[in-house]
């Protein structure tokens, strides 16, 4: 018997080769084709960045989180019309999420977050793009370029538009302390250019557009990160510290609001004062106590000597200058009355207290408005007084409206404060204390000018003490970037940052970045903190931003070729 062929119909045969070329490799790559576009690899990095940092902190993630972005770098084209636009999206979807924080203020605030995250987001564009004109025109490795251009335009940042460095990629390694002890050689920026360091390293080991798999960055890698690692290990063994000064923080909990009645105000100072008599009980032998941003209630009144009033005044400048000086005279007073019997200890410590201070002189009738820092002494004398020298654009002042007063209208503040023009210390117990206010620690040439210029004086501080109010923030992620900015002002400084905070975050952090104690979130606390004073030199004190400023110059280079060779033919990246 014959065998009988069974064919089947044309129509499935063709439906069954049809399948079979869906499945080739080459038609998987183009149904997938849109995880390797321009804006998804640009989300994809934005979103690795962001769950890297606060509120997510999986910190470890950062030193993988700038991969999409790099892969992007060693694109041979970019695909898309309008590649760098999808890129700078991307960015606004970072810088949005990452600092969502600011719209919590006040309705008008979101205006400043969306304008604050526009123009952030233009750095990552112009990272790909620079750190593209490095790989493509030169010849020159990601594994180079990256950390280069990243490192020089993270402090383009700290400087551009009074400066912003929150959410900066060394943030998030405020836990490995090790890594980061090398900012007191190259600074905040520089630990961020070892971080993208890394990152490069690990892209350019993976195959991509038809290059095959590299070994050779391990090796630059595992020396570089092992460089650092020593070298922080070696710092924090030989640090020169010495028993210094006890300091209790008073933390208290009271979320800020841009509209104050009587009734809150003496609901403020009656928690502060609370809080500081239950910090008297628990360590009478205070050398210092410590108010947040002001959160003293109380205004300082002061007048140049030739002070000539208007008709327009009341009640005479002697009279407010003497009312304002009972203040602190009798604030103490109270304390001296709730000090526990404790051997020895006879008055309450000296104060530090964030306050108002307004001056008054012939020019300036309606006075001088500052967030000022003030030292009280044991007796309620005040002492040395430090006025903030770096007001936040927009929330303490806003651009121009000195010449358009209609500014201060339309928005919910009332006048623009001045900036003070010097570093203050005071002395106390042998030991030097230099404030400084809020976002001040954010910038880090700005703590390094003020430290400079008391060495300069021949009085180089031994403490130094944030007093901030981040009550706007509500407890948000906030809270964490500020205390990561204080790590690193502490570490490049090599002197110990004690932080009283409003909600918090309070602090006492060491000369290696260690927080030895870190106040609740939102929420009242006090915080006795058993201060060691630190020895050490830093080279970053001496030098400052070296390092960052080379990597500018740099991209000042990268812009020159980018700009009058746009149309030369590219190279291969090596």
């Amino acid at each position: 018997m014959g065998t009988i062929a069974w064919k089947a119909p044309d129509r499935l045969n063709a439906a069954s080769t049809a399948s079979r070329a869906e499945a080739t490799p080459q038609t998987c790559r183009r149904r997938f084709s849109w995880l390797q576009s321009t804006l998804a690899l640009g989300l994809l990095g934005s979103l690795l960045m962001f769950v890297a940092m606060p509120p997510c902190g999986l910190w470890p993630l950062a030193w993988i989180a700038p991969l999409p972005w790099l892969l992007l770098v060693r694109e041979p084209v970019l695909a898309g019309k309008h590649p760098y636009r999808s890129v700078w999206v991307a960015g606004f979807a970072f810088w949005l999420a990452a600092i969502h924080w600011l719209r919590l203020p006040h309705p008008l605030t979101n205006l400043g977050w969306l304008a604050l995250a526009f123009y952030l987001a233009f750095y990552v564009p112009t990272f790909v793009w620079l750190a593209r004109v490095a790989v493509h025109r030169l010849g020159i490795s990601v594994v180079i370029a990256a950390p280069v251009v990243w490192t020089g335009l993270e402090l383009t940042r700290g400087h551009l538009l009074s400066g912003f460095t929150m959410a900066s990629l060394s943030h998030t390694q405020i836990h490995w302390l090790a890594v980061i002890q090398g900012a007191d050689v190259i600074g905040d920026y520089g630990i961020s250019g070892l971080i993208m360091f890394a990152a490069a390293c690990i892209t350019r080991m993976m195959p991509w557009r038809g290059e095959k798999l590299a070994i050779w960055p391990i090796l630059p890698l595992v020396m570089v990160l092992g460089s650092a690692v020593v070298y922080g290990q070696w710092r924090m063994s030989g640090a020169m510290m010495r028993p210094g000064p006890t300091v209790a923080l008073i933390q208290g909990s009271i979320d800020a609001e841009w509209k104050a009645d009587k009734d809150r105000l003496d609901a403020i100072s009656r928690e502060y004062f609370q809080l500081s008599v239950k910090a008297l009980k628990t360590e009478p032998m205070l050398d210092l106590l410590v108010w947040p941003e002001t959160m003293y209630r109380g205004t300082i009144q002061c007048f140049d000597d030739d002070f000539k009033p208007t008709q327009r005044w009341i009640t005479s400048p002697k009279e407010w200058q003497k009312a304002s000086a009972q203040n602190l005279i009798d604030l103490q007073a109270q304390f001296s009355k709730a000090l526990p019997p404790h051997k020895g200890v006879k008055l309450p410590p000296p104060l530090l207290l964030g306050t108002d201070a307004v001056h008054f002189s012939n020019e300036k009738q309606d006075g001088e408005h500052f967030n000022s820092a003030q030292f009280v002494d044991r007796n309620g004398i005040a002492i040395a007084r430090y006025d903030k020298m770096h007001p936040v654009m927009f929330g303490e002042y806003i651009p121009l409206a000195e010449y358009i007063p209609f500014l201060y209208k339309i928005t919910p503040l009332t006048g623009g404060l001045t900036s003070g023009t010097k570093a203050v210390f005071q002395q106390l117990g042998g030991v030097r204390y230099a404030p400084n206010i809020c976002y001040e620690t954010v910038i880090p040439h700005l703590i390094r000018r003020q430290v400079l210029q008391l060495q300069a004086q021949g009085e180089e501080p031994d403490v130094l003490v944030n007093l901030t109010n981040d009550g706007w923030f509500r407890g948000s992620s906030e809270l964490d970037m500020h205390l990561a900015c204080g790590v690193f002002r502490a570490i490049e400084m090599r002197k110990p940052l004690v932080i009283a905070a409003n909600t918090g975050f309070s602090a006492s952090i060491d000369a290696n970045g260690r927080i030895l104690q870190q106040g609740a979130r939102r929420a009242a606390d006090v915080l006795i903190a058993k201060v060691q004073i630190d020895g050490r030199h830093s080279v970053y004190l001496q030098y400052g931003d070296w390092f960052s400023g080379i990597c500018l110059f740099c991209c000042v280079g990268l812009v020159i070729v980018g700009c009058i060779s746009a149309r030369r033919p590219k190279s291969s990246a090596s």
